[in-house]
């Protein structure tokens, strides 16, 4: 830059400033398209549809009726199992449901709380249902 003038070294000097500065630019935008599409993917990865069919046969299976005999008791555990061992091969999701406690609150209702808890690998989802 020796040969040219102040004049075209100030050209020169701003044209490099000016590419410089449209690809960080170009960067930036790149980055935050990367951004938005994983955040993206990760909302349509959350499997709800899963979650409320498994849950919901979760609290069916804890309300199944007592005729007052063993079978009901074995009846229940083995579609828990079931539900268990149908989520691991269809939906590959670990799944976890218990009876917690029954608790009775100051106006003397028993309310039962139960813990459900779902993990396919990607997503998590817990749970304490109480009822009533």
């Amino acid at each position: 830059m020796a040969r040219l003038n102040d004049d075209a070294q100030w050209i020169v000097l701003m044209g490099f400033i000016v590419s410089f500065s449209l690809f960080f630019l170009a960067l930036m935008l790149n980055q935050s398209t990367v951004v938005g599409q994983t955040t993206a993917e990760a909302v349509s990865e959350f499997p709800k549809e899963d979650i409320r069919g498994v849950r919901t046969m979760i609290i069916d299976s804890f309300f199944l009726t007592d005729d007052g005999g063993p079978s009901a008791l074995e009846n229940r555990t083995w579609v828990q199992g079931e539900i268990r061992t149908l989520a691991l091969s269809r939906q590959e999701a670990a799944v976890n449901f218990s009876h917690v406690a029954d608790v009775t609150d100051t106006m003397g209702n028993i309310h039962s709380i139960y813990y459900i808890h779902f993990n396919n690998g990607m997503s998590e989802y817990s749970e304490t249902y109480t009822f009533p």
